[in-house]
């Protein structure tokens, strides 16, 4: 498939797990991509030498999301160099967890930077690229809805704030042309969350499927809604969960 032909599509936290699915399902489907990382300068290359073994053109930008100056930086260097920006995907985040006494300033301050104002001011400044057919997808997660363990509360809360940044851009930015969605995957076979980890099958218990998602069908989803396909879903925020939520 082509549907997203001409395209250009930014990842952030393109490097791996669930960025690295979403940038290479995205150019499989045509779109030439550019992908933000923090650390790991090979491993985002070997992504960016995936994409261009399959035809597309990519590159990657070291870009540190707590800096929303840098984003700023990230999102003008791909426009400039692909010629236009489509699609920005705010994949790029921070999980720490632990009970409330325990989580200080420096966690908060550091959950909501990442989670909540990177996918903010990565947003305000891929629109200023955008014309209509634009896209802005934003990655949450399913304890946005239902934190089944303790010691989740400050990483549900940054998840949870996404929806009102969705629903309150997808108003403002519908007259433009330009939809903006919420995807909410579920447990998803990651380096961070392995499918074989200690955890594993009591998380997976939750599912109503009862098991993991590969990362390819959280990227399938961003994938529909980052082309013509999506064009009339706008403000929602999707669970590709296994059923975590039902």
């Amino acid at each position: 498939m082509n549907r997203l032909e001409g395209n250009v599509a930014l990842v952030t936290g393109g490097s791996r797990g669930i960025g690295a699915a979403v940038a290479l399902r995205l150019a499989e489907e045509g779109a030439d991509v550019v992908l933000t990382y923090e650390s790991g300068a090979e491993r985002a290359g070997q992504v960016v030498e995936q994409v261009k073994a399959g035809g597309r053109r990519a590159r990657a930008v070291r870009a540190d999301s707590t800096v929303p100056e840098a984003l700023t930086a990230a999102v003008d260097e791909a426009a400039s160099a692909f010629g236009r920006l489509d699609i920005l995907v705010n994949n790029a985040g921070v999980f720490l967890v632990g009970p409330l006494e325990d989580l200080g300033a420096a966690e908060i301050d550091r959950t909501l930077a990442v989670n909540v104002r990177a996918p903010f001011a990565a947003s305000r400044a891929a629109v200023r690229h955008m014309g209509r057919g634009g896209r802005i997808i934003s990655i949450g997660s399913n304890v946005a809805e239902r934190a089944v363990f303790p010691g989740l509360a400050l990483y549900s809360m940054s998840k949870t704030a996404l929806t009102g940044m969705t629903k309150g851009l997808a108003r403002e930015l519908g007259p433009r042309g330009i939809t903006v969605n919420l995807v909410h995957p579920g447990p998803t076979d990651t380096e961070s969350n392995p499918a074989d980890g200690p955890d594993a099958e009591v998380i997976a218990g939750f599912t109503a499927v009862g098991r993991y998602a590969e990362a390819a069908e959280i990227a399938a989803t961003v994938a529909h809604l980052a082309s013509p396909d999506g064009a009339y879903i706008t403000g929602a925020s999707i669970h590709v969960d296994g059923g975590f939520t039902a």
